[in-house]
């Protein structure tokens, strides 16, 4: 029985001590500072709805200077164009893109930029130009 509450004491002492260290730990990483806390509960992201413009993506596209459709098509467009993921129109296969060259080059600069079907806005390149993406486009229909 002795032994027993001994046992009892030292986990509570254990317990006791180990909040005690705990509580003080928090207490001195935990910066209460208006900047600190405006840091910790900033939001994580930003929402931007397809078709609006981004100052960060053009801001982006403007410090890298244009890149070739060769370029872009390499970094963002290849992954789907190349295989013809979801009915995505393949590289330089006429059949492929007759029917849409047909709504002409407007439109389907359009459709890249805003999204379109399974196509996300500017094929997922939020950082390309509107010149870089129609490049992409040219670069993919060159062949044809």
């Amino acid at each position: 029985m002795k032994f027993l509450n001994q046992l009892k004491w030292k986990h509570v002492l254990a317990v006791v001590a180990g909040v005690a260290v705990a509580g003080s730990v928090m207490a001195v990483s935990t910066d209460m500072s208006r900047e600190a806390i405006a840091e910790r509960i900033k939001p994580a992201a930003k929402v931007r709805l397809a078709g609006e413009e981004s100052t960060q993506a053009t801001a982006s596209a403007s410090q890298e200077g244009d890149r070739s459709g060769e370029q872009v098509y390499n970094t963002a467009c290849a992954a789907c164009h190349t295989s013809g993921v979801l009915n995505a129109p393949r590289i330089n296969v006429a059949g492929d893109w007759e029917e849409r060259l047909t709504q002409g080059m407007d439109v389907l600069l359009e459709h890249s930029i805003n999204g379109f079907n399974a196509m996300p806005p500017r094929g997922g390149c939020m950082n390309c130009s509107d010149d870089e993406i129609l490049a992409a486009i040219e670069y993919m229909i060159e062949d044809i």
